[in-house]
Order: C-alpha cells, then structure tokens, then sequence
C-alpha cells in the first residue's frame, strides 16, 4: 500500500513539475482583438468609443453589474478622461485613462485591473474607413506575469475576452447605425 501511495505522489509531482516547466514557456504578453464592420462613418462612431459616458450604450461590462459604482474623473472625453467604478464579482474594480485619441480614427487606454485580481494592460480601439462604412478593432494586450501563464493553460483568455470584445462591437454597431 506504501508503495502504491509513493509511485501516486511521484506521477503527480512530476505531472505538476511538468505544468509549472510549460508555464514558464508560454509568451510574456498577450493579445485579443476582435473586428466588426460598422455601416457609419468614422465620426459617428468615434463619439460612443471617445466618451467614457457613452459606453452604457455598447459596453458588454456596462451590464454585467446593474449596481456598479462608477467615477467619472473631470475630464470624460479625449485625452486624459478617466474613469473608475466597483462592482460585484462579475466586473470586479479599477480605472481607465484615455491616453491618446486622435480622432476619428484611433483611442488608446491604459486599462487597470485591482479585483478580481491585478492586471495593468492597453486597450486600443482603431477605425479604418472601408466603402460605406468602417472597420473597427477593439484589442488589448499586456504582460503575462508567471501565475498568469499558469492560469491561462487551464482558461481560453482569447474566447472569453473575445467573446466579450465581438458583443461589444455588435453593441457598438447597433448604437452607431441607428
């Protein structure tokens, strides 16, 4: 019975051994972007992504907590708007600051994360006029810490997030071609 016991301990230390070495492997940062095409000019758009106000509109995160806290710094649009807010466990807290805008075209954010759990990443939203309408990407990416590659073996981050970005954007378009 021992030594049934001993060889169990030995195939999990070495299984759990072989997940840390792979972790350790996975890239230092990551990427998710997701597109849409919008039928609307880049200006019309622009507006809904460039006001922290008006992303109860499209936002996806805007719904998962009708009693989010949210705070408004006094500046809500164009560089330099911040925004805060603190929720349930769905979105958890932290801040967005616009650090460039130069409209219609592109707005970047330095986006942090305080709960669930610490993150500091970049969102990046680009609007590329196609035909009678645009071409809109929503991506963020950032560093991967080690308990973070650790994590992202067991859990698509790509499909979640992704997920989340295209019901944006469907969002987005919907409030955009009206």
């Amino acid at each position: 019975m021992l030594k049934i016991t001993l060889i169990v301990l030995a195939v999990l230390a070495v299984g759990i051994v072989s997940i840390l070495a792979y972790a350790a492997t996975r890239p230092d940062d990551f990427r998710v972007q997701r597109s849409a095409v919008i039928k609307a000019p880049p200006e019309k758009i622009f507006p809904f992504i460039n006001d922290f106000k008006q992303w109860g509109a499209w936002s996806p995160y805007e719904k998962l907590d009708p009693g989010m806290k949210r705070i408004y710094g006094a500046t809500t649009a164009g560089k330099g708007a911040t925004y805060a807010w603190e929720g349930n466990g769905n979105v958890g807290s932290g801040s967005m600051e616009i650090l460039n805008a130069p409209a219609p075209s592109q707005v970047a954010i330095k986006l942090d994360f305080m709960k669930p759990f610490e993150a500091h990443n970049v969102a990046d939203f680009t609007l590329m006029p196609r035909g009678d309408g645009t071409i809109v990407t929503w991506a963020m990416h950032g560093p991967v810490p080690y308990k973070f590659k650790i994590v992202h073996l067991f859990m698509n981050v790509d499909k979640m997030v992704g997920g989340q970005f295209a019901e944006g954007l469907a969002n987005l378009k919907a409030a955009a071609e009206k």
